[in-house]
């Protein structure tokens, strides 16, 4: 396959085809097993990237960090005040100067426009790790860990992901599945709708791969699910709105018996971490207090044998190096 990426930004997979997503995946694997064999690369050798996290972040800081110095590269990390980026000095301003000093800039934080505003006016490659709209390293690593743990193409997987189906999450999966050819529904209540704009833009991608994008309050829409998925029910900064979110999606919250409605043994459950299991963090400890559950998922799926939600974070390491490498290594 004849596939050249260098230069390129990742902000979105909605920007590359199935063939260059499936030589990245096929990267990310290489990458991986050279790894486990103690073999490091220097495709990185000699270059500067900086991070810019509005954020907090461990396993996307971790995995960019690591990623770039196991090829050889130098890192720079700028947390939340740190820098004048975004108080003092606008995106576009601070995109020309960081341009001058790095060969590649990792981003996460708040608004797309944010990241593509860097790739618009740095002229070096960045690298979405995540904004309020996407999440598109997450879903590499996802796709590449279902690809380990379910021996069926693409095609004929389905992926149901449960609780708020208008988060970024959620619609990373939509545009990661249209472009790969996946069976996608998005299961939760419809207060918490997505957007028939995103929705939209997925399916008309889909249309190209056979892909099926949808959503549902029906618990039928589980049966016969590959995979079940859910994320964290407020993000960061949406602390306020956990009453409601409780109330909302108690009933879509990962059970053993959700798992057991798909019909399926062998499911995997996914979660893209952190997340709300038991009651041995702090947040959820002084939720539960309030009288407020907020776990997405039971323990008993997390930690069980159905559960692959570590593996999958190991291979956002492996997929944000295959990323750099494409786009800026040597």
């Amino acid at each position: 396959m004849d596939i050249n990426l260098k230069g390129r930004s990742f902000l979105t997979l909605m920007d590359f085809s199935p063939d260059e997503i499936r030589y990245l995946l096929d990267l990310s694997a290489e990458l991986k097993e050279k790894r486990a064999e103690g073999e490091r690369g220097r495709s990185l050798s000699g270059k500067n990237i900086l991070l810019i996290f509005e954020k907090t972040s461990s396993r996307t800081r971790s995995s960019f960090e690591v990623g770039a110095i196991e090829e050889g590269a130098h890192v720079v990390y700028t947390g939340p005040g740190t820098s004048h980026f975004g108080s003092k000095e606008s995106a576009k301003d601070s995109a020309q100067l960081f341009g001058k000093y790095y060969h590649g800039i990792g981003y996460r934080g708040f608004s797309q426009s944010i990241v593509d505003d860097l790739a618009k006016y740095s002229g070096v490659p960045v690298w979405n790790g995540l904004t309020d709209d996407d999440h598109p390293t997450q879903i590499l690593a996802d796709l590449m860990t279902i690809e380990e743990f379910i021996q069926k193409p693409f095609s004929e997987i389905k992926v149901v992901f449960c609780g708020d189906i208008r988060n970024n999450m959620s619609y990373a999966w939509m545009y990661g599945a249209a472009k790969t050819g996946l069976h996608f529904t998005a299961y939760g209540p419809a207060e918490l709708a997505p957007d028939e704009g995103i929705v939209a833009r997925a399916r008309a991608a889909a249309g190209l791969t056979g892909a099926v994008i949808e959503w549902s309050s029906d618990p039928a829409c589980l049966e016969g699910a590959d995979v079940i998925y859910t994320d964290i029910w407020a993000s960061m900064g949406e602390e306020d709105k956990i009453p409601e979110r409780v109330r909302l999606l108690t009933p879509y919250r990962v059970t053993k018996e959700m798992l057991e409605a798909t019909g399926n043994a062998d499911v995997i459950f996914m979660h893209c971490l952190p997340a709300y299991h038991d009651f041995e963090t702090k947040t959820a400890k002084e939720q539960f207090k309030l009288g407020y559950d907020i776990r997405e998922v039971e323990d008993e799926v997390f930690s069980g044998k159905n559960s692959v939600v570590f593996e999958e974070a190991e291979n956002r390491l492996h997929t944000i190096k295959a990323i750099m490498v494409a786009t800026l290594g040597d």
